[in-house]
């Protein structure tokens, strides 16, 4: 089978090569992976911005999607031919989350979905929603899954209330999507009118272009009857938070979930102090809650918005895509 590998950090360290596909141990189960998506993450893992101390070699990526070819002793709840994807955090079944989880997350330190085939432990996946392809199913592990933990885990969202969620990005757009389905309004922020545009048609109720009105915190006040937001989708991180703060309603929560403008920054604490607002941090969520989350798409008929999708050859190109943050959504690649 065909892998990227890479043994020091650095895009420019990948290598594409041939190695034996695996097979399954003990409570194992070898997948034949069908598609991967990206995440942020990877980009940070890949740089060594991550984890600085990440055992290497490691296989790049952390969502898949594909089709079970084997299975191992002990494994009772998938066959082959079962279509699954990955759960991000292997043995998070349910729960309050454990700083061991933080161990065994998947593309780095666990497997990574950056080839053809992958033995994981069967109690690190979850069938895939049905009739939806590899490509689509692929997004759901940590974008969909982080957009679920944010809005219903910590929140939880109910209708009419607001939600805002900051960018077009994958998480951002999954967050827009299912907000509108709980019956929330929901206001999003972005850098281009196109791609507010295209949030609008997705049942984005308010856009707003953050270049050109760089106090969105106010116009996000403005546009709930000087309230703010019942619940902030927040992933810039050091460079949006203090804003975030300032843009949700007394009472409310910050879902803390992102870092792409840094991860320190002095912030002002009165707005969360004074307005009893709860800064919940959100990595994912565990087993049960994607299960939840395929249930929640199937129902209600919800497709992910796939940007761009990349032949698994062309790996590094679909990370430099990303790198430059022009996409809208999820970008996805194929294994064929």
């Amino acid at each position: 089978m065909k892998r990227w590998i890479f043994d020091r950090f650095g895009r420019e360290n990948l290598r594409f090569e041939s190695a034996a596909p695996p097979q399954a141990g003990e409570g194992e189960v070898v997948v034949r992976l069908g598609a991967a998506s990206l995440n942020y993450r990877d980009l940070l893992i890949l740089s060594g911005r991550y984890n600085p101390r990440l055992p290497l070699p490691q296989v790049p990526v952390s969502d898949g999607a594909g089709e079970v070819v084997e299975v191992g002793p002990g494994v009772c709840d998938f066959a082959p031919g079962d279509r699954v994807i990955t759960h991000p955090v292997m043995g998070w079944e349910d729960g309050r989350f454990r700083r061991e989880y933080a161990r065994s997350t998947l593309g780095g330190p666990g497997p990574g979905m950056g080839q053809e085939q992958v033995a994981l432990p069967s109690t690190s996946l979850a069938r895939a929603p049905k009739g939806w392809s590899h490509e689509d199913a692929s997004t759901l592990p940590i974008a969909a899954l982080t957009a679920w933990s944010a809005l219903v885990t910590e929140g939880p969202v109910r209708e009419g209330q607001t939600v805002l969620t900051l960018g077009t990005g994958g998480v951002s757009i999954f967050a827009l999507q299912i907000a509108h389905a709980l019956g929330a309004r929901v206001i999003v922020t972005s850098s281009s009118w196109k791609k507010l545009e295209r949030a609008s048609k997705l049942g984005a109720d308010h856009g707003i272009h953050r270049i050109e009105d760089a106090d969105w915190d106010r116009s996000t006040r403005r546009l709930t009857g000087g309230e703010g937001a019942d619940l902030v989708v927040e992933n810039g991180g050091a460079g949006t938070l203090s804003q975030s703060l300032r843009a949700t309603a007394a009472g409310g929560t910050v879902a803390l979930l992102g870092a792409l403008t840094g991860l320190k920054a002095p912030i002002m604490l009165a707005p969360a102090v004074m307005r009893r607002i709860r800064i919940a941090g959100v990595m994912t969520d565990c087993r049960r809650a994607l299960r939840d989350l395929v249930a929640f798409v199937e129902d209600r008929d919800l497709r992910p918005v796939v940007d761009r999708v990349f032949p698994l050859a062309e790996l590094p190109a679909a990370l430099e895509f990303m790198e430059r943050g022009a996409h809208f959504g999820k970008i996805v690649i194929s294994i064929p």
